[in-house]
């Protein structure tokens, strides 16, 4: 389970109250994305955990939430931007993967009131065929 702090972050995660109006207070990273980033460098047995992203989703155009307001298991969020890729992923998962990354390495998103994501939650839907479901992925980020 992830507990969300409105306006502070994730109970437990290293930028919990990290500075105000932080724009990373949680992170949405696609499992779609992950799975062709391992297929095009080819590579097997990596976790998903090594993105440093808060919540794993499928089926869902993260950069489509920028700039809007979303409600997953009752709780409110605001996309705020790319959470773009460093050069670290090229150390952590394989080279080439910081640039396959760019332009779709998740979601940054503010927390708007307080409540708990469990193992499965539905995404709210912005085109009317997708099957958006999330599944937070525990794990703390490191520096």
């Amino acid at each position: 389970m992830i507990e969300c702090a409105a306006g502070r972050g994730i109970r437990g995660d290293r930028y919990l109250d990290f500075k105000d109006d932080y724009k990373g207070q949680i992170t949405f990273f696609s499992l779609e994305v992950f799975d062709e980033l391992c297929r095009a460098l080819q590579i097997q047995d990596c976790s998903p955990a090594l993105a440093r992203r808060n919540v794993m989703t499928r089926g869902v155009d993260l950069n489509e939430f920028i700039g809007q307001e979303f409600e997953v298991q009752n709780v409110r969020f605001f996309g705020i931007e790319e959470c773009r890729p460093c050069y670290w992923m090229d150390r952590a998962i394989a080279p080439g993967a910081h640039e396959f990354l760019k332009g779709r390495g998740g979601l940054r998103a503010k927390i708007l009131c307080d409540g708990n994501l469990r193992s499965t939650a539905q995404l709210p839907r912005m085109k009317a065929d997708e099957d958006l479901v999330a599944s937070p992925f525990a794990r703390e980020r490191e520096g």
